[in-house]
């Protein structure tokens, strides 16, 4: 007797500054689906944040994702609040039609779905926002819950967890809009105490996105300028420049560690910005493993899952670390809760070179997700008082 495949929702775009490369990494996961296992859902969601069926997905992001292109407005639309009004997810435990029907207003309902996998990078949808619409609906999906994942965004708050668990994270200072506008020589003051360089980005977002390195005093105003277009609150952080490290985490109540990673940054570019990393082939080299020592990758892997778990994380998270040249200072720099899936990302890279290829991988984090899933379907969300 043949097993029913699992129906599984791949979501991707969004509304975030990471749109593009959201379409990279569903490209990757959907090329290294199991066709025997799975039948694929593939969900764009546009910059406008239409949500659309594209049943030709991968043809399609085999042509822009290369090219950092959009999602363009092709495919079925679908109905989800708030696009348009009164609309409503249908997404329970139970196989479904693989053809969404017809609601009143033209559009289509989307037919049950086993589980979703989102890849939706940054605002929108890395920091629980889908996640939340997704508990409501009571579909599984992977990766971390609505607290885990508005954690995992928010820079100021995962840094200040982390530090009060005892976990290194280098020096910085969060402003807001407001009181940046309020004193307009508290950013200098702040960055002055930290001493330059010091790096200056938005405090939720990611990919690099809207960072600035600055040297001096003068060339901190167009940097707050930058960052704030993405965010009322940016950090102003201390500069640690050595080395970069990575490592992946992988599990729920059990997380395990993969070996660890370097990036080398090619001098062009300073340190590992968006240029580097998507738009330059050549802007960056990924070293797997690192060469490091083994009681060193070891605490590494130790501060990863042990951030994993102070940030109260689930299914997968990428740990980011930076170092002094001389190793003698190693400080989480941030968590990224659904990490990058293209061809050069290091969270699949990672995981291969601990002898998990990415199919399995896949199949891993599909089964993590189901895990979690039954474990919060068994509680009570009501209370009846005894009599």
């Amino acid at each position: 007797m043949s097993r029913k495949k699992l129906r599984v929702g791949i979501l991707f775009g969004g509304r975030s500054g990471e749109h593009e490369i959201s379409l990279r990494s569903a490209l990757t996961v959907m090329s290294s689906m199991d066709p025997d296992r799975y039948e694929i859902v593939p969900i764009g969601i546009a910059r406008d944040g239409r949500w659309r069926l594209c049943a030709d997905a991968i043809s399609v992001l085999k042509q822009s994702a290369p090219k950092l292109h959009a999602l363009g407005n092709g495919g079925t639309p679908i109905t989800l609040p708030p696009y348009p009004r009164g609309g409503s997810l249908q997404a329970t435990s139970m196989m479904g039609a693989s053809r969404p029907a017809k609601t009143t207003n033209g559009n289509r309902a989307l037919a049950p779905l086993d589980l979703i996998f989102p890849l939706l990078h940054g605002t929108f949808g890395e920091d629980g926002t889908v996640q939340g619409l997704l508990d409501l609906a009571g579909i599984p999906y992977v990766g971390a819950g609505v607290l885990g994942s508005a954690i995992g965004m928010d820079k100021d708050i995962q840094k200040r967890l982390l530090r009060e668990s005892g976990i290194p994270v280098v020096r910085y200072f969060s402003l807001t809009q407001a009181e940046a506008n309020e004193d307009r020589g508290r950013a200098r003051r702040l960055a002055d105490e930290l001493g330059y360089p010091v790096f200056v980005k938005p405090n939720a977002l990611g990919s690099s996105i809207g960072i600035t390195r600055v040297t001096s005093g003068a060339s901190l105003s167009p940097a707050l300028k930058e960052a704030f277009q993405y965010d009322h609150k940016v950090l102003i952080e201390a500069g640690c420049e050595g080395r970069e490290f990575e490592c992946a985490v992988l599990g729920n109540d059990d997380p395990q560690a993969s070996v660890v990673g370097e990036v080398v940054v090619h001098r062009r570019h300073r340190f590992y910005s968006y240029q580097s990393k998507y738009v330059d082939p050549k802007g960056a080299d990924i070293r797997i493993p690192a060469a490091l020592s083994k009681p060193l990758s070891d605490r590494i892997r130790s501060l990863s899952v042990a951030a994993f778990k102070a940030l109260a994380l689930r299914g997968m998270a990428r740990v980011d670390f930076l170092a002094r040249a001389d190793l003698r200072g190693c400080y989480v720099n941030e968590v990224n809760t659904i990490p990058g899936f293209t061809a050069i990302s290091m969270y699949p890279k990672l995981w291969e070179a601990t002898d998990l290829p990415l199919p399995r991988l896949i199949d891993r984090l599909i089964e993590l997700a189901l895990e979690e899933h039954r474990q919060r379907s068994g509680l009570k969300f009501t209370y009846q008082p005894k009599s």
